[in-house]
């Protein structure tokens, strides 16, 4: 009733007019147009008299920038970062390296040496040419697949090894499982297992290091699979409405375990998704370390410059087995695997680079093949030979003191290894 009185008196308000005689009423000519553009707060849009869906798809995909081909030849001179020898040769020992060390440590499982292990087969140019185009402070967060970024910055083979044995070299003293790296010095945070929880937990420090004004950038890692947790959505969405210095890096390597992109998604891969929550976004060829290189090392310097958060989808191939829990040969054919391990493979296209430039020679890739595997074994035997940690390390360093609950549990421990301790291998651990 109220609202009818109102629109009866805003209809009927009468103007004095000069002179006498009856009131007019005011004609909707007379009222100002409306804007002509929706003022809606939730969108920034024109308005449309045709009834029309959106569909997916409706132009090609996002393109895929690259900057040499499979033969390592620079496709546009314009894009050549003009890295010098000494870094392209750190490219691609760090690359053979990890490649290297997978392949032992694969061997090693097989063999019942270690209880678990990730391989990086075929996606070696993603971490490095990542790796490579970041500051040394800059924060990385993981997932399981980035031990090559680890690497780069000069992480020890003997902690590698360390830690995939959970000896007492180990510097989360046996309590991961094997491949969830981590190190404060190295600015790389510790893996953790459940897919995508780095997401959030990155941007929380993008926006921290925003608000210290640290001229810092966090870069976070993840793969196509991890993308469809809601982890993700929400990791995003803060990014963009906080605007933080943040990279998200994409791996789009085919597979979420055993799931192919066919079944994953219906849009156009993971970039696609970037626009929607305010994101820059750009598809790279993950098996040109140069592209990848190029498009962290601009994504990371807007995203300190401008604090806003940029999305980097690197396509590229899992070549190896999700991990050594998985049987790929299940759901994938050999000729598909052989096609990316021969015809596309970065380290492949970062070598034809080198022997195009005079760089590198058969010689020198048989003399770092050899020294490269002899420091993996180095390291491996050295690993194998030390003890696992006290297991009295079970139950420090998650208090600052010692709750009573757990004193408790450390007790039951300690009784019940002397009165069973003949049952358990005591002797490969420290005393």
């Amino acid at each position: 009733m109220a609202a009818m009185a109102a629109l009866r008196a805003l209809r009927w308000r009468l103007p004095r007019t000069p002179g006498p005689g009856p009131a007019r009423r005011l004609s909707t000519a007379e009222f100002p147009s409306p804007e002509e553009k929706p003022q809606f707060p939730g969108a920034s849009a024109d308005f449309a008299d045709r009834l029309e869906f959106i569909q997916p798809n409706v132009i090609s995909g996002i393109p895929v920038y690259r900057v040499m081909d499979r033969q390592g030849h620079i496709v546009s001179p314009a894009e050549d970062p003009q890295l010098p020898k000494e870094l392209v040769l750190k490219l691609y020992k760090t690359m053979t390296l990890l490649n290297t060390m997978d392949r032992i440590l694969y061997e090693s499982q097989r063999q019942g040496r270690i209880s678990f292990y990730m391989t990086n087969y075929g996606e070696e140019g993603t971490h490095v040419g990542s790796a490579a185009a970041l500051d040394d402070t800059d924060l990385v967060f993981g997932q399981y697949r980035e031990a090559g970024v680890l690497m780069y910055r000069g992480y020890p083979l003997d902690l590698f090894m360390a830690q995939c044995y959970g000896n007492t070299s180990d510097p989360g003293k046996g309590r991961q499982m094997p491949v969830h790296y981590g190190c404060r010095d190295r600015h790389f945070v510790t893996i953790s297992s459940p897919l995508a929880t780095q997401i959030p937990q990155a941007v929380g420090a993008a926006y921290a290091i925003k608000r210290a004004d640290a001229n810092r950038a966090v870069i976070c890692y993840f793969g196509e699979g991890a993308a469809s947790e809601g982890d993700a959505h929400a990791g995003f969405n803060f990014a963009a409405t906080l605007e933080c210095p943040i990279v998200f890096f994409c791996r789009n390597n085919g597979y979420a375990i055993s799931t192919p992109t066919s079944e994953q998604y219906r849009g156009d891969g993971i970039a696609a998704r970037g626009p929607g929550y305010g994101l820059m976004s750009i598809r790279v060829d993950g098996n040109d370390v140069f592209a990848v290189y190029n498009a962290t090392k601009e994504a990371r310097r807007r995203a300190v410059a401008e604090n806003q958060p940029f999305l980097i989808e690197a396509m590229t191939y899992r070549i190896g087995h999700h991990s050594t829990s998985d049987d790929s040969s299940a759901y994938r054919s050999v000729d598909e695997v052989n096609y990316w391990d021969k015809q596309d493979h970065p380290i492949s296209r970062l070598r034809h680079y080198m022997l195009n430039r005079g760089w590198w020679d058969e010689e020198q890739e048989k003399g770092w093949r050899k020294s490269s595997r002899k420091m993996v074994m180095e390291a491996f035997e050295e690993a194998e030979r030390k003890p696992k940690p006290n297991p009295q390390l079970l139950f420090s360093d998650v208090y600052r003191e010692m709750p009573p609950h757990l004193r408790r549990q450390r007790a039951a421990l300690e009784r019940h290894l002397q009165h069973y301790g003949e049952h358990y291998p005591l002797e490969h651990f420290e005393k």
